[in-house]
């Protein structure tokens, strides 16, 4: 008896050493590059901000302050409107990528299975190139006495002499075009997973082409359909590139808030302070999702 515990000990031993030497790199990795940088950042915010705009001691809530609005000149709302306004452009972004990922995937999936490869790589081969160069492409398109501008003017939605660049509506187009196939990818995964038979089922009972929709085939893309929207809402909320160059300075993110502090700003506990809303922030809207995922039926595969 007392052999074989002594052996089953030994084997404990191993089993630990055997662990903890196979996860030792990923945990010294992780440690490095993601909870150091992130204790740093939020130490950051806590700072006070000396004259080169370096953080420094003591520790204060100045920087929280003004990020609420307070200033030499008063109190302004001009950071909250900011966080607003990308609370707003988040959620409207990822409502229209739904709308238009949701058909799309349903018609990538219910292709020829031939096809199917060619129309996923030609969604997802656009996405290979850089941010940049897909917004100044889009700011080409988008700008005066081109024919989308032309064809807004003669609607009378612009003046002849305006362009649709820049302006909120052309950061929203960018928003969009840049997070498609983090949406269709999910859902088109969802639809070539469905269950027929509940479909069928539906038809069977003489449900009409909507209550078999929202019946069987809407819970059953419920899962990829909120991991589309984690994918997406996700680096929208926190985007650069698109509002710097499609908005013009007119429709400024929390993003560029952060950038400018660290830049022409040069207050680093301010940057950090918004750096650290805004990740409280993103992960409320993930515990919502997941929230969402629970009570509608997404289950355990909307979990990030």
């Amino acid at each position: 008896m007392t052999a074989s515990h002594d052996a089953y000990r030994r084997f404990r031993r191993r089993e630990t050493r055997h662990l903890l030497w196979t996860t030792a790199p990923s945990v010294l990795w992780i440690s490095l590059f993601l909870v150091l940088p992130s204790l740093y950042l939020v130490s950051m915010a806590f700072m006070s901000n000396d004259t080169y705009g370096q953080p420094t001691l003591p520790l204060t809530l100045s920087a929280f302050d003004q990020l609420a609005g307070d200033g030499v000149l008063g109190w302004s709302p001009a950071n909250i409107y900011t966080l607003l306004r990308s609370l707003e452009y988040t959620v409207i972004s990822s409502v229209l990528t739904m709308l238009v990922s949701y058909p799309l995937a349903y018609y990538i999936a219910t292709s020829r299975r031939s096809l199917r490869p060619v129309m996923l790589l030609m969604l997802v081969v656009p996405s290979w190139t850089n941010q940049v160069v897909r917004a100044f492409g889009w700011m080409n398109l988008l700008a005066p006495e081109t024919p989308l501008s032309d064809a807004a003017s003669a609607m009378g939605l612009l003046s002849p002499w305006m362009g649709l660049y820049p302006s909120p509506f052309a950061v929203m187009l960018g928003l969009v075009y840049n997070f498609l196939p983090f949406m269709v990818l999910p859902l088109y995964n969802s639809f070539e997973k469905l269950d027929v038979s509940q479909i069928e089922a539906a038809r069977d009972l003489y449900a009409s082409p909507y209550k078999t929709f929202w019946a069987a085939i809407f819970p059953q893309t419920l899962p990829g359909l909120l991991a589309g929207m984690v994918l997406v809402a996700i680096p929208a909320f926190g985007m650069y590139v698109v509002p710097e160059l499609l908005g013009g300075g007119r429709a400024m993110m929390i993003g560029n808030l952060v950038a400018l502090q660290f830049a022409e700003g040069a207050n680093w506990p301010l940057g950090a302070a918004g750096a650290l809303v805004m990740l409280i922030a993103t992960l409320v809207g993930i515990w919502l999702l997941r929230r969402m995922g629970r009570k509608f039926g997404g289950g355990e595969e909307v979990l990030v």
